[in-house]
């Protein structure tokens, strides 16, 4: 099946399965049973075999997935398999906590420029790489060609910036502001924190018992 035929809802389940099945690689199993799987993720095995079949189904009856090739083969349905490049727009708490803590390679993506405004964020260094002024963004953009831009700004800026951005050869978005971004043509995934707390709260009030 072609993977533009499959539906987002199992599309967006990929990544959960990626990393499930990353900590499992991790600490050296190395298959499991969609049942297994299914006890670890809370949803149905059936439901597993279904969103995995959608690609033509990687498990064998009787011993279950491979996790290593299952991997493999998540990582080049989503593109991870690719090498995208990511630059962050916005040094603040998130900017510099992704440029910390984030495992970018392990998801296919090679983080090369790191962009801020302010004196006292440029110059700073994060790993092997260091702030850069925000002026010198479109020199950077043509050269190097980056495939993603992490947005980490205030909302007024944000929508502007994408679009500068956008003029200079970037194609993809991951928004982190408090505002969501539109921009024909692009990529957009556009990260409300605020709506996931909301759902915890959601949760919380309408628990029985």
């Amino acid at each position: 099946m072609k993977k533009n035929s499959v539906s987002q809802s199992v599309i967006r389940r990929l990544p959960r399965y990626f990393r499930y099945l990353s900590e499992l690689s991790e600490r050296g199993i190395t298959r499991i049973s969609s049942k297994e799987l299914s006890s670890m993720m809370k949803i149905t095995a059936s439901q597993i075999r279904q969103d995995l079949n959608c690609f033509g189904g990687f498990g064998q009856q009787g011993y279950g997935y491979n996790i290593e090739a299952l991997l493999s083969e998540i990582k080049t349905i989503l593109g991870a398999d690719r090498r995208n490049t990511a630059i962050i727009i916005g040094m603040g708490n998130i900017g510099s906590a992704l440029a910390k803590n984030m495992n970018f390679k392990k998801r296919g993506v090679f983080l090369i420029g790191l962009f801020d405004v302010s004196a006292d964020k440029i110059g700073k260094q994060y790993g092997d790489l260091e702030v850069k002024s925000s002026d010198e963004l479109e020199t950077f953009c043509r050269e190097n060609h980056p495939d993603i831009a992490i947005l980490s700004l205030p909302k007024t800026l944000t929508q502007p910036m994408a679009k500068l951005l956008y003029s200079y050869g970037v194609k993809a978005f991951w928004n982190f502001a408090s505002t969501e971004i539109d921009i024909d043509g692009a990529s957009v995934e556009n990260v409300h924190m605020g709506d996931s707390l909301m759902l915890l709260c959601y949760d919380i009030a309408n628990r029985k018992g």
